[in-house]
């Protein structure tokens, strides 16, 4: 069979092959589609991809040099460490989530220059690996810490581990490199299983992440050594191997059993990756049992402990989860990478079982959460994403580096800079969180204009072309490029919010031949599809309130507004002469409407009192009526902060 495309010269995926993806399972209900076979050709996405490729990779790369931590590698190969070196215990990490980014992105774009790029840094990182494998620029050498010397701090295995997820990312998109990135991974895990496996060292990293880089590693070159050590990571996590700490091992999840535990606790971006490879660990092993107790932890965490925006980690002082229903929104620390972290759990379980509410939560955390973090030129970045700022932020130097992650507005570099080069890898890879297939027929989770063109089980070519300007408008129309010979299913993610959505199924001409309501969750067609052949999930994007669970005491009282997948807020920058948003609330009868493209509110400001007694009357402190304030715009709470420093909040008094 012919197929048309555009895409760049490549083997097409099929169900046989693996896939140019992030996560590939050894087993699983549906099966990723790759960089090869799904293709982000613009809109809301599309826009980010190109603004990550064209800004925000050189950006990284250029702060990795300033800064020192990619020249922390060539001191290594020189010998003369520790003499000179810059960053944390953990900046090798960042050199090695930038080359996963640039692998993604070559898998994407065929970008020749990003290329050599990538080959230049991978060979800086060659010359400094030892002759065992190990490789670290931190410890080990003369003058440093020993090796293994500091596992609740020292992130040498969690560097290790995304040193797995680059090479895993090279080979993947293109398999056989002779950069040889993937044996500098082979010789660091093969240490890595000598020293921490059976009858080694019985303990732990304190940051978790190695856990499903190594079922990665192990997918992608058919070792089952890494796949074993990973799956001991895992028991072995919460026997207390780790030192005990101010924070508690609770921190490191080294309290309690992954299989005991029943909800994420402790550091968020920690808590999301161990579960990420906990479910590659339960996946390949058939571990039901394990699989099972994630599943609930993952449904008490989206319950009671993520924000509206898909958030997660409300205390700053840790980076931490609260207890359930801890919410406060002007406390939120909702860490870029906890987001991160969050998608890749809620990936896995979602290819493991297929249950739309895993998309649900990763399409609403990456619009209020990964989209959030870069600004508009993609050069600077939130850390953490606060849902209520009280004092307008200040401006960050476009040279400097942030000695705060919550600093008050995008920051273009961090003292601890994971955020942006974990923006970077995840839009650089976002094609592969689109769509999957199975046996019978083909998935999409994530709606953007898109090219599909994939391989089923029975040799049967599926060729499909989403056009959508979602989030702008809530249309989305999937058309049949090619006839596959042979009924098969097309699925449709319905949203959790949206009630009341459509679907309709068109012949090549254009004639409607089905068009019927849909229920929350999945929309299936099942049929013979001709090429031409059209169906269009039309999702209500009308602006919605939402009331928050009066369990979450923070905001008791407060509702938010939601349009489509995209949360929105009030900013300063909107009310009249600029006035403070801690002034705001709205009447309990007030309605968003929508006009010229954006969302309105009326909304009513308190005198602004600064002295006195803050108790007192319930009701005399300002109370706003009905019939006072006036309408005012809302921003969708990814684009805050972009129009200089305000004050913002996303949760909205109601009196």
């Amino acid at each position: 069979m012919t197929m048309s495309t555009t895409f760049p010269a490549r083997s097409l995926g099929s169900a046989a092959s693996a896939a140019a993806a992030p996560v590939v399972p050894a087993h699983s209900r549906l099966r990723p589609l790759g960089l090869h076979e799904v293709r982000i050709t613009g809109g809301f996405w599309g826009e980010r991809q190109r603004i990550n490729a064209a800004h925000t990779l050189g950006h990284v790369l250029g702060r990795l040099e300033s800064e020192g931590w990619l020249p922390n590698f060539d001191r290594a190969a020189a010998g003369t460490l520790p003499a000179g070196r810059r960053g944390r215990e953990f900046s090798d990490s960042e050199v090695y989530k930038y080359l996963e980014a640039a692998a993604w992105e070559i898998g994407r774009s065929d970008d020749a220059q990003l290329e050599a790029t990538l080959r230049s840094v991978v060979a800086r990182v060659a010359a400094a690996q030892e002759s065992d494998g190990y490789l670290n620029t931190r410890f080990g050498r003369p003058g440093q810490q020993p090796r293994w010397s500091d596992l609740e701090w020292g992130h040498e295995l969690y560097c290790l581990g995304h040193l797995f997820q680059a090479a895993v990312a090279r080979e993947r998109t293109r398999p056989g490199a002779d950069d040889g990135l993937l044996g500098i991974a082979r010789r660091a895990a093969d240490l890595v299983c000598e020293v921490f496996g059976p009858g080694g060292i019985p303990a732990v990293c304190g940051h978790p992440e190695v856990e499903t880089a190594l079922a990665e590693l192990a997918r992608v070159t058919g070792d089952e050594r890494y796949r074993a050590q990973a799956e001991l990571f895992i028991e072995r996590r919460g026997h207390e191997t780790l030192r005990d700490i101010e924070f508690g091992r609770t921190y490191f999840q080294d309290d309690v059993p992954v299989r005991d535990a029943d909800a994420l606790a402790g550091h968020a971006v920690r808590a999301n990756y161990l579960a990420a490879g906990a479910v590659d660990v339960a996946v390949d092993a058939g571990d039901d049992e394990l699989l099972g107790a994630l599943r609930g932890q993952w449904a008490r965490t989206r319950g009671r402990r993520t924000y509206i925006t898909g958030g997660q980690g409300s205390h700053h002082q840790d980076e931490a989860f609260g207890d359930d229903w801890e919410l406060p929104p002007d406390r939120a620390y909702s860490e870029t990478c906890a987001g991160i972290a969050s998608i890749m759990f809620s990936w896995r379980l979602l290819l493991a079982e297929g249950d739309a509410a895993y998309a649900d939560l990763i399409e609403r955390t990456l619009y209020n959460v990964v989209a959030t973090s870069p600004a508009a030129d993609g050069r600077s970045f939130f850390y953490a994403n606060t849902l209520h700022q009280r004092v307008p932020g200040v401006e960050a130097d476009p040279d400097g580096t942030s000695p705060r992650a919550s600093s008050s507005l995008r920051a273009p570099w961090f003292e601890v800079s994971c955020c942006p080069p974990n923006v970077a890898r995840t839009l650089a890879s976002l094609d592969a969180y689109v769509a999957t297939a199975d046996g019978d027929g083909v998935q999409l989770h994530q709606y953007a204009p898109a090219e599909i063109r994939t391989v089923l089980p029975d040799g049967r070519v599926v060729s499909l072309d989403v056009g959508t300007a979602y989030p702008a408008d809530g249309l989305v129309r999937v058309v049949v490029a090619e006839d596959a010979g042979g009924a098969w299913t097309l699925s449709l993610r319905v949203p959790e919010w949206a009630e009341g959505a459509r679907l309709r199924v068109r012949d090549a001409a254009g004639t409607v031949l089905d068009d019927d309501a849909v229920s929350l969750g999945r929309a299936e067609v099942r049929r013979d599809f001709r090429a031409g052949e059209v169906v269009e999930l039309e999702l209500p994007m009308a602006p919605r309130l939402v009331a928050p669970d009066p369990r979450i005491d923070a905001v008791r009282g407060c509702v938010a507004v939601e349009r489509g997948p995209e949360v929105l807020a009030l900013e300063s920058t909107d009310l009249p002469g600029g006035a403070d948003v801690g002034r705001a609330a709205i009447a309990d009868d007030a309605e968003p409407v929508e006009r010229d493209g954006r969302v309105w509110l009326r909304v009513g400001l308190r005198p602004d009192e600064s002295d006195g007694w803050p108790y007192g009357d319930p009701h005399g402190h300002g109370a706003v009526a009905a019939d006072t304030g006036e309408l005012v715009p809302l921003v969708a709470y990814h684009d805050w902060a972009n129009r200089g420093p305000s004050t913002m909040r996303v949760w909205l008094p109601v009196e």
